[in-house]
């Protein structure tokens, strides 16, 4: 990073910011769907149905958490230009109830509908999450925390991410159980989301690869 121009930093940053913004309304979309949101979105959608706050709100809060354990992890190997995680967490948010907002005269009336909410904020969530890895400034701080997990407990980045993705989904589901007494926010889209979002990013990322090169 320190050998990029001021003018490449701006370019990949708006790069990020367009991925955040197609991030955004792919978790707007799922949370329309109603069949359970992506992992990442899972807790902040479960705290957002129990505190007096908001999805973006609670994302800012359960990110600037995951930031925290991050630096727990890490400790001297934290290094602070991941700090930059807190602003992109906030925009995510602020973003996150814009996308809800517009959204909020649709909603899907039959099972079919729902899916097809649920499928669009998955190819959404993947299409953003490219835009973000293609950018390659700041990672989110759900990958911050399997990255780390990769450099302290050596575990390969992919049983990393699905050890955080589990994790996220489990607390959801506890949360849920214990103050709302029924199940919010994971349901068959959750999996679908686990299981597609990945997949999606791959694929998009290929012909992201020709914006990768613009940016470099």
């Amino acid at each position: 990073m320190k050998n990029r121009t001021v003018n490449n930093l701006i370019r990949r940053y708006l790069t990020l910011l367009v991925g955040l913004f197609i991030m955004s309304f792919g978790v707007a979309f799922s949370i329309k769907a109603g069949l359970g949101t992506s992992p990442v979105s899972s807790i902040p959608y479960v705290l957002s149905m129990i505190l007096p706050m908001t999805v973006g709100e609670t994302t800012i809060l359960v990110n600037c958490c995951l930031v925290i354990i991050q630096i727990l992890l890490l400790r001297r190997q934290f290094e602070l230009v991941q700090l930059i995680q807190v602003p992109v967490a906030i925009a995510f948010g602020y973003l996150t109830d814009l996308a809800v907002w517009i959204l909020s005269a649709v909603s899907p009336a039959a099972y079919w509908q729902q899916w097809l909410f649920c499928i669009l904020g998955i190819l959404l969530v993947g299409t953003g999450v490219s835009f973000e890895v293609t950018a390659d400034v700041v990672t989110m701080a759900g990958e911050g925390v399997a990255l780390a997990l990769v450099k302290t407990v050596k575990l390969p980045f992919a049983k990393a991410k699905i050890s955080v993705d589990c994790s996220m989904v489990i607390a959801a589901v506890v949360l849920s159980v214990l103050f709302l007494h029924t199940l919010a926010g994971v349901r068959e889209g959750t999996i679908a989301a686990a299981i597609f979002v990945g997949m999606t990013a791959k694929q998009v990322g290929r012909p992201m690869r020709r914006i990768g090169k613009l940016l470099a």
